[in-house]
């Protein structure tokens, strides 16, 4: 059975999860503002940062986790002042501590540690660079899990207004890959409550399955 820690950071309230295995592997997704710090108070040492995307929300403690703990950092694309949208917000005075890519990840990749294996699904369209990670464990007793960053919410779906944001990409890579995923999948979002993908099939505004 696996047990899922998260921590909530910064001013645009984003979610980080922390997947703890029976068998000790520790792996680290997301790494929103005061995520390091979080980790050292729950004394908990990823072995792994996977990212779902480069906005800077996401990747504010990316270069301090990397730093503290020494785990690679997994993700679709190396960071760039677009990804990360400091180039967006410029007149914020808006920056994210430089971090390195070590190991990129693609469409259909799997990424294990111990006895956890996530698999990449690439869905684009709120970034360029937007995955979710999806775990599923051999335990019958542990529900399977999609990390979604921000792709799919309670409700919604991620924004598409960004530079390089594609609604119609983001819709169709919900419709194609994520509801062909268990009905029971919990989705653990970047942002809000998580939700499941039977429900959101059913009832999200947004995204409906086709008659």
């Amino acid at each position: 059975m696996v047990r899922i820690h998260s921590h909530c950071g910064g001013f645009t309230q984003t979610n980080g999860y922390v997947v703890v295995s029976t068998s000790g592997a520790i792996v680290a997704l997301d790494a929103p503002a005061g995520m390091a710090e979080w980790l050292e108070a729950i004394g908990l040492r990823p072995s792994r940062l996977l990212l779902t995307h480069a906005h800077f929300d996401h990747v504010t403690d990316a270069a301090l986790v990397k730093e503290r703990f020494g785990c690679p950092v997994h993700a679709f694309a190396s960071p760039n002042s677009e990804l990360t949208l400091e180039s967006a917000y410029a007149e914020m005075g808006l920056r994210v501590e430089p971090y390195e890519v070590d190991e990129p990840i693609a469409e259909g990749d799997r990424i294990a540690e111990g006895d956890l294996s996530f698999a990449c699904l690439h869905v684009p369209g709120h970034s360029p660079d937007s995955v979710c990670f999806y775990l599923a464990s051999g335990d019958p007793k542990d529900s399977p899990l999609l990390f979604g960053g921000d792709v799919l919410f309670k409700g919604s779906i991620g924004r598409t207004d960004f530079p390089h944001g594609n609604h119609d990409l983001l819709v169709r890579g919900i419709r194609e890959k994520l509801y062909a995923l268990p009905d029971e999948t919990v989705v653990l979002p970047g942002h809000g409550p998580e939700t499941l993908i039977g429900t959101e099939k059913k009832k999200n505004p947004y995204v409906r399955l086709e008659d």
